[in-house]
């Protein structure tokens, strides 16, 4: 019998000790800073009801949902005729009513409409869960990873936006990376659409344009081409989509063209009001208006935005915006919200390739005791007690064994220090401290070594 080499699927990775502490790192510093304004967190199941997702990404993203195959005989329920005609969309939904979610934001509106009656609105939650994602595995994507979303949901008022523009350059700065914070509107997209008199082709629109860094202008006109625009259309959006000069000069420019549409009008106050109030602040990361920028969800409404790193090219590490009528397709009219989602997958990626991961992000461990035996270990027990109860982590090594050998293990897990009890030391009543950095050793009594610590 031949034996079974194990493996994961495409897309998919494990994580080892030394991997999971710096991304517990990136977990706890994003934490910290929804916490300081004020976001609570919740979970919702990985598997959602398909009836849930589907329709709520758009064209190209119901076909990247995972569906789960019903239990017991699926196949009873197939129509036969569409077996026959190997309709794949419709024999999905008779064979599949889960699926495993896409990200946390529809989840998160599909929870405030079931549990509305205990929630206090505005309500502000964060949720870190996995996502999946049936998509082409590359560098930076993956099909299952993990989002960091925070959300504010039963409010209009643009200080909402604000706040998301100060936790996104509090978070990056917590973690030392440059970026810029993109920022548009897609009532301008909507009122671009209107000026150039293509108002019923909206989404292909933003859906082109949001390729453009990534496939180039020409490969967008000749997407837009495809989808039916016209080719005076299509003219027409070159100098509104490669409009130069600062944020403001922007909107100015931008207000002159869109003037004819209350839509676009609506947008262009929205984002310069935004702006408005950046300027009481200073911002850790830069801003920058950006109207080639068009989140290809169809349930943006009103503000969107996009960070990149500065030092690393790998596409957003953050992105997110406005939605006004999320909860509606649920039941629950009228209520607008805005939340912004953190890529911790690809942040990881970048700050591994700055080197950006501080030392105590590394050390799972802050101090091992060495072993060289039964008298030793009788010495130090009362010693690993004392250090975890005051808030240190420490472990001995578990068998009397070489010297060497004890260090070496100390120095694979990067743990920062070791302390060592010999006969001298035990009659002494005291401890040797060494520093694994810079072999500096201390002799100490218990009390000191822990106010070392």
């Amino acid at each position: 019998m031949s034996v079974q080499k194990p493996s994961i699927p495409k897309g998919t990775r494990d994580f080892s000790p030394e991997i999971m502490a710096k991304r517990n790192y990136i977990f706890d510093t994003i934490k910290d800073v929804f916490k300081l304004y004020g976001f609570q967190s919740i979970e919702t199941p990985a598997m959602e009801n398909l009836s849930t997702l589907l329709g709520k990404y758009g064209e190209e993203g119901d076909k990247l949902l995972f569906k789960v195959l019903n239990s017991g005989d699926f196949l009873s329920e197939i129509n036969t005729n569409d077996w026959q005609e190997r309709n794949l969309a419709k024999l999905s939904t008779q064979i599949c009513e889960k699926g495993l979610r896409y990200d946390l934001t529809v989840p998160f509106a599909r929870y405030v409409v079931q549990h509305r009656n205990e929630i206090q609105f505005p309500f502000k939650r964060y949720q870190i869960q996995p996502v999946w994602r049936a998509d082409r595995p590359q560098k930076g994507r993956y099909r299952e990873f993990y989002q960091c979303d925070v959300d504010v949901i039963g409010s209009n008022s643009l200080l909402n936006e604000v706040e998301l523009v100060q936790i996104i350059g509090n978070v990056f700065a917590r973690l030392g990376l440059n970026t810029v914070t993109k920022i548009n509107n897609r009532k301008i997209l909507s009122g671009i659409a209107e000026i150039i008199g293509q108002k019923d082709k909206i989404i292909d629109i933003t859906v082109a344009i949001d390729k453009l860094d990534k496939i180039g202008l020409e490969a967008v006109n000749n997407e837009l081409k495809e989808k039916g625009l016209p080719q005076n259309a299509i003219e027409q959006l070159q100098p509104i989509i490669n409009l130069k000069g600062s944020n403001y000069e922007k909107l100015n420019q931008l207000q002159e063209v869109l003037q004819p549409s209350e839509i676009g009008m609506k947008g262009i106050d929205e984002v310069r009001t935004i702006f408005e109030y950046l300027e009481n602040f200073e911002l850790q990361t830069e801003v920058e208006l950006d109207l080639t920028l068009a989140r290809g969800l169809n349930y943006y409404t009103g503000a969107i935005f996009e960070v990149k790193a500065k030092d690393y090219a790998i596409g957003s590490i953050c992105g997110g915006g406005r939605y006004d009528d999320l909860t509606g397709i649920f039941g629950l009219k009228d209520v607008s919200g805005v939340g912004i989602s953190f890529g911790a997958d690809r942040i990881f990626d970048v700050m591994t390739a700055l080197e950006k991961f501080p030392l105590s992000a590394q050390a799972t461990t802050q101090i091992l005791l060495v072993n060289f035996g039964k008298k030793e270990e009788l010495y130090l027990l009362p010693l690993l007690k004392k250090l975890r109860e005051s808030g240190i982590s420490a472990e001995i090594y578990p068998e009397s064994d070489k010297m060497k050998k004890q260090l070496t293990y100390a120095d694979k897990k990067s743990i920062p220090y070791v302390a060592i009890a010999g006969e001298n030391e035990i009659n002494e009543q005291k401890i040797s401290l060494k520093n694994m950095q810079t072999g500096e050793q201390k002799l100490l009594t218990f009390e000191e070594l822990i106010n070392e610590l």
